[in-house]
């Protein structure tokens, strides 16, 4: 199992020093970088983890780096620190999907917890990706035909409806519900339209 990795993304050196030692103590994989860019240019090998990302940063700051990485849907998780920071900011980033938002200096054990969280959410997210992924690639799996049975079966369309649209036999309308039903890998149409919601639902 790939280790997680909490990416600590400030540019005062003491500060980025001290958090990823006090992580590295608690028992997590830390790496520090002084900027925006050079957390960007760093070799990202797609480990699960999650981003101690402080505001103010030179260059592009933590709030655009957050959106940057949230347009590449960027699976982890950010914790926002802050030594300036307001409620109207603090607010703003737990919109914009912040699992929390801290001041300097930081409480240890709020840091520790807030990265516990991050880091279940991120596995969270990992494996919710990995199902939709799953399931599309069952869905690439049927015909043309099939789809168009599928589509009518989620819609609550009984097989001679199927077959009168799409100008077939009943029994062959069964024949692929069959199909459906063994390549999307489900026993009922109850578990067949849940697919369907799922597949609907951006990944």
């Amino acid at each position: 199992m790939t280790t997680a990795i909490v990416h600590v993304v400030d540019d005062d050196r003491s500060v980025r020093a001290s958090l990823t030692r006090l992580l590295k103590v608690a028992g997590f994989e830390a790496r520090g970088y002084a900027s925006a860019g050079e957390f960007l240019i760093a070799e990202r090998d797609g480990a699960p983890g999650c981003i101690v990302l402080d505001v103010s940063l030179p260059g592009l700051t933590g709030i655009e780096l957050h959106a940057a990485l949230q347009r590449e849907h960027d699976p982890r998780p950010v914790i926002f620190l802050t030594g300036r920071g307001n409620i109207d900011m603090g607010v703003c980033a737990m919109k914009a999907g912040a699992v929390d938002f801290l001041t300097k200096p930081v409480d240890r054990e709020r840091l520790l917890g807030a990265v516990r969280l991050a880091l279940l959410r991120c596995d969270h997210e990992r494996v919710r990706h990995q199902a939709s992924t799953d399931l599309h690639a069952r869905l690439d799996r049927l015909t043309g035909r099939e789809r168009e049975v599928f589509d009518r079966v989620v819609h609550g369309k009984l097989n001679k409806q199927i077959a009168f649209e799409l100008g077939t036999s009943v029994r062959t309308i069964k024949a692929h519900r069959a199909q459906v039903m063994r390549k999307m890998e489900v026993d009922s149409l109850a578990q067949l339209v849940t697919a369907a919601e799922r597949l609907s639902t951006p990944a």
